[in-house]
């Protein structure tokens, strides 16, 4: 048995194929899916998706969202999402450190706007860096 699996974004359709396994990054934490999994709608998180297809592993970096898992489909959907192998390792890592530089300008103990953005930055890097090493 196997999974159908869709990951959508507003402007492409970044994933469609059969899974064996699934792990979602939901905003509650790592949640694992295989056939025969119960009805269930999730929030997303800024995270990696994990499918496991022919034994091999594919990473896909999501950027927040819903997923539903019905009758063997899981269909995601997501603000943006790439997939791991075509992730540039270098430019993500360029990435993360522009975030961190950019977060690290915030005091702790404040909360801004401002910051709050910064952050979701860094997370939105880190989850490309993971991804791509995959």
């Amino acid at each position: 048995m196997s999974i159908s699996l869709k990951v959508l974004a507003p402007n492409q359709n970044v994933f469609e194929g059969e899974a064996e396994e699934v792990i979602l990054p939901s905003t509650t934490g790592q949640l694992g899916v295989l056939p025969g999994h119960i009805s269930l709608v999730t929030a997303i998180d800024i995270g990696v998706l994990r499918l496991r297809s022919n034994s091999q592993w594919t990473s896909i970096a999501l950027m927040g969202g819903f997923a539903e898992i019905e009758s063997d489909e899981v269909t995601v959907l997501v603000n943006s999402a790439e997939i791991g192998s075509e992730i540039n390792f270098k430019i993500a890592e360029e990435q993360l450190n522009k975030a961190e530089q950019e977060l690290n300008k915030f005091s702790d103990n404040e909360k801004s706007p401002a910051k709050i953005k910064a952050f979701n930055e860094l997370s939105k890097a880190k989850a490309r860096i993971q991804a791509s090493k995959n």
